[in-house]
């Protein structure tokens, strides 16, 4: 992508040099330890260090609404009061000493927030009501008709959006956090986040991420009017989920769209967004586990393949709660269910992808110096190379059922999984095993 996008001179959001080679790991807490804690996961935060996570999000951290709840526990997403944490996790001292934990192993951690709406028996109905969307009758509304715990919050009313500002900027003050994981966030006027982003700024530098995605259609908007919108990541967030990636991944392990599609949506990426945009890729997070499947039922066999993928792919790779315990089943996500971790059986896997791209200069976050190339081959396979300067790297993930060949590119490589030395020639064979992948890291100067 050339360095003068068009678009540049939008996007002024700061990014923090910590965040060029970052990694992030979602956290639902109640499920993640049999003790359901804050001091329980924080006993995991070394082991996610050494993998090579970067930022924690946390799920929702506040008491759960208890009116119209959900399951036995509720949905962490219904939030009854701004201020407080969840008794289930803990106290706002754990909460803390958490945070200090991780900071003190060079690791960030960001809360999930939820601005649009409240559960609903939050203080805030009977002491503000106006604070609040109504129907024609009066009534309380949900954002969205299933949604029946919570109702929505009404942006129009400028003392309820400072109230919001100050709660965020709370956390910052009171646990030290950096950052926010921001749900539905473009249900919320971007106005807001634009207002609240250099108020959060001038108490500490936060890391902002939507989970929303301006690539992929929704709400009502057409392709035409949706690929001119860039709003959320111009001056508010950091970061916003690659949903469209996601969604096609899944449809390529369908059968409903084939692989080059991946080419498609890139070119889509690198027309609407200046290099220097983050967007989080994933096989799965706290919604696509519960709601539409584990990455074993979605991706079948392209599960890992398609990990390698997000993990190398421009972008931010993330990590969801069980990943690297090769969890296979959905976890209830209004109850208790705790994660069975069975000696961390793919922790190596996810160890090697997460500290590639922490150290390797051709994998840094929204780096226009940094160069990506599609490399010819079968179409079963997707094959591409990043590089920087001398530093390289080569992937290639093979969707077929069969061992596929692609034309070598020439140089000394290591193979990241093997750690084995390989020379190559141009277009010699390089054998991709079945639903499996190749990933070669250039070694400069080798065989000088």
């Amino acid at each position: 992508m050339p360095h003068d996008h068009p678009l540049a001179p939008r996007f002024t959001v700061p990014h923090p040099e910590w965040a060029a080679h970052a990694t992030i790991y979602e956290v639902n807490v109640r499920n993640f330890t049999p003790e359901g804690t804050f001091r329980a996961f924080e006993a995991h935060l070394p082991r996610l260090q050494e993998m090579g996570v970067s930022i924690v999000w946390l799920m929702p951290v506040h008491p759960i609404g208890e009116v119209g709840r959900k399951g036995s526990l509720g949905s962490p997403y219904a939030v009854r009061d701004y201020f407080g944490v969840n008794p289930e996790f803990g106290t706002l001292a754990d909460l803390r000493h958490l945070v200090h934990t991780a900071h003190g192993l060079g690791m960030k951690v960001i809360l999930d927030w939820v601005a649009n709406h409240t559960s609903r028996d939050n203080a805030l109905i009977t002491k503000h009501p106006d604070w609040y969307q109504h129907d024609a009758n009066g009534q309380l509304v949900p954002p969205v008709p299933d949604w029946t715990d919570v109702v929505a919050l009404d942006y129009t009313n400028q003392e309820m959006r400072r109230y919001m500002t100050e709660a965020l900027a709370y956390w910052l003050r009171e646990a030290d956090i950096d950052g926010y994981r921001c749900d539905v966030a473009g249900l919320v006027p971007t106005d807001f986040w634009d207002e609240a982003r250099p108020v959060l700024d001038a108490i500490k530098p936060v890391f902002m991420l939507a989970e929303w995605d301006e690539l992929y259609p929704s709400g009502g908007l057409t392709w035409e009017e949706f690929n001119s919108d860039t709003r959320l990541l111009e001056r508010a967030f950091n970061m916003t989920f690659g949903l469209r990636l996601h969604y096609l991944l899944d449809r390529i392990a369908e059968g409903h769209a084939p692989l080059a599609d991946i080419d498609i949506y890139l070119a889509a990426e690198r027309e609407k967004y200046p290099p220097s945009v983050y967007l989080m890729h994933f096989t799965s997070n706290h919604d696509v586990n519960s709601w539409d499947g584990t990455e074993y039922e979605r991706l079948g066999p392209l599960a890992l393949p398609f990990a390698v993928l997000t993990a190398l792919l421009p972008g931010m790779p993330m990590l969801y709660s069980g990943q690297e315990a090769a969890l296979n089943r959905r976890l209830a996500f209004f109850d208790r269910d705790t994660i069975d971790w069975n000696s961390y059986p793919l922790q190596d896997f996810y160890t090697r992808l997460l500290q590639l791209k922490q150290t390797h200069p051709a994998l840094r976050n929204g780096d226009p110096s940094s160069h990506f190339y599609r490399l010819p081959g079968p179409p079963e396979v997707y094959a591409f190379a990043r590089a920087k300067g001398e530093a390289a790297m080569l992937c290639a993930v093979n969707t077929a059922a069969e061992e596929r060949t692609l034309p070598a590119v020439a140089g000394h490589w290591r193979d990241l999984f093997s750690g084995d030395p390989v020379v190559l020639s141009d277009g010699q064979p390089l054998a991709v095993p079945a639903h499996g992948w190749r990933v070669l890291v250039a070694e400069p100067g080798a065989g000088a």
